[in-house]
């Protein structure tokens, strides 16, 4: 079985994978100093209630953009597991050119993202993840990444404006009933998801633009599904396309060279 881990700034994404199909995924906090004996502790845990044997590990792939956390991960896959990971980064193959200045500054969620969005949903392609920054991702009809956006995410930037306006309180971001608020609560609810769902709607159009006509665009991180239903631009919802970016750069290394090692 592989053990595929996307670890962002604020949560880590889990994903196991029996053959190409995910057959459990978990969430959890994305904690830096949480040691390779915590990272055992939390994977059994998750393993024991779903009633799968983490012993059945074979393989592991990471995407990390936390390089603080990356030491514990790596120290656990190899002394509890006895697998070597996967670290998407420079000199992994992924099967796809990289069309950025300089390829060793895009993060490996947003190259595993683009990876799973092409060959699921073919080119052009634009991906939006909102994850701790909401990522714009295009990859051409040929299947190169040529680069994208990056804006500061929903999560952040909500939790800027608590901090900074001492009248404004901390809201659920649901749909309010109208775009004019009738209360400060609704009124903070509109301006963030309808202001972000037309902050995505408008860089989506302008990339189309540049690129000289449409896309698919697909959508993925913790507040997707709120945002697409707002959205004139977001086509589809893929909540776990960067588990299955990982599985799918594993398996084209593992097919490569039996062999591989990732260094």
């Amino acid at each position: 079985m592989l053990l595929a881990l996307d670890v962002g700034n604020t949560t880590t994404m889990i994903g196991l994978y029996r053959g190409r199909q995910l057959v459990r995924h978990w969430r959890v906090s994305s904690r830096p100093e949480r040691t390779s004996d915590e990272w055992a502790v939390v994977l059994k845990v998750l393993f024991d209630r779903a009633g799968e044997r983490l012993e059945e590990v074979d393989g592991a792939a990471v995407a990390c953009v936390v390089p603080p956390a990356l030491a514990a991960i790596d120290r656990f896959l190899r002394r509890e597991l006895e697998v070597e990971p996967l670290v998407v980064g420079p000199g992994v193959h992924t099967g796809m050119s990289i069309r950025y200045e300089n390829p060793r500054e895009v993060g490996a969620d947003r190259i595993v993202d683009a990876v799973a969005a092409h060959e699921k949903y073919g080119g052009p392609v634009i991906v939006v993840d909102f994850g701790t920054a909401t990522t714009f991702d295009v990859v051409d009809a040929s299947g190169t990444y040529l680069g994208g956006a990056i804006a500061p995410g929903i999560g952040i930037s909500t939790e800027a404006l608590f901090e900074h306006a001492s009248k404004l309180p901390r809201v659920e971001l649901v749909r309010p009933p109208r775009v004019i608020g009738r209360n400060t609560v609704q009124s903070m609810q509109s301006g963030i998801l309808f202001g972000f769902a037309g902050q995505v709607d408008a860089l989506v159009r302008r990339i189309q633009r540049e690129l000289g006509g449409p896309t698919a665009v697909v959508a993925t991180g913790g507040y997707a599904e709120l945002v697409a239903s707002e959205s004139e631009t977001i086509q589809k919802v893929d909540p776990f396309l960067t588990l299955t970016g990982l599985e799918i750069v594993y398996r084209r290394n593992q097919a490569r060279t039996p062999a591989f090692r990732a260094e």
